[in-house]
């Protein structure tokens, strides 16, 4: 997302303007307020109803709001390395980024389509259960049994693209990619193989 464009929050209203509605309190996002950054520079990328169709740009309709406003937070601070993201971030304020993530979180999802189910059905099985003699616990422990998602730390992972999970799990496995709490995600990467990972990222592109 090219997010370059701040908002100013809105002031609360005084007294004297007591029949008007009072702006979002600052530690809340205001769906609102995001969207005109939402429609100048994020649309091209994650689509305006956060639904990408582009395999490597994440889906963001439906994440939860905190997830959401957490990757913000890191690719802004370096957290999270993105040579795009973290210029795109560069000139958000923090209430910027909670309003985003209000609004990307009250967005439908829209389901995906597993393209390979075989492999989808390898997939389902790590979701479901782990790799057994690997140390690989169930992603649904975690992420729930139809990937929706626990928060505030589990993000939603169903109807994902198959390419961008993928992506992310290779990242932890290398270490490119180094924000999950406890190391946890890293610890799980590491002892996935290649196979496991296209497996469980192609069952989780069509789970719903």
């Amino acid at each position: 997302m090219k997010l370059v464009v701040s908002l100013v929050a809105a002031l609360a209203a005084t007294s004297a303007f007591a029949n008007e509605p009072a702006a979002a309190p600052a530690s809340k996002g205001d769906p609102k307020a995001a969207e005109s950054i939402v429609n100048q520079v994020c649309a091209g990328c994650h689509a305006a109803d956060g639904n990408s169709t582009v395999a490597t740009n994440p889906k963001l309709a439906g994440l939860n709001a905190e997830y959401i406003n957490k990757q913000l937070n890191d690719f802004k601070s370096g957290n999270r390395k993105n040579a795009v993201m973290s210029g795109m971030v560069a000139s958000l304020s923090p209430q910027d980024m909670l309003n985003l993530a209000a609004y990307f979180s009250a967005q439908q999802p829209k389901p995906g389509t597993s393209k390979d189910k075989d492999l989808a059905l390898v997939g389902e099985k790590i979701f479901r259960g782990g790799v057994q003699g690997a140390g690989v616990p169930a992603c649904a422990s975690c992420h729930g049994p139809q990937g929706k998602g626990i928060p505030v730390q589990f993000p939603r992972l169903a109807g994902q693209h198959a390419d961008y999970v993928y992506a992310q799990l290779n990242n932890f496995r290398l270490g490119t990619r180094a924000n999950d709490g406890a190391k946890m995600m890293r610890t799980i990467a590491a002892k996935l193989t290649d196979a496991d990972m296209k497996a469980v990222a192609a069952y989780i592109q069509g789970l719903r």
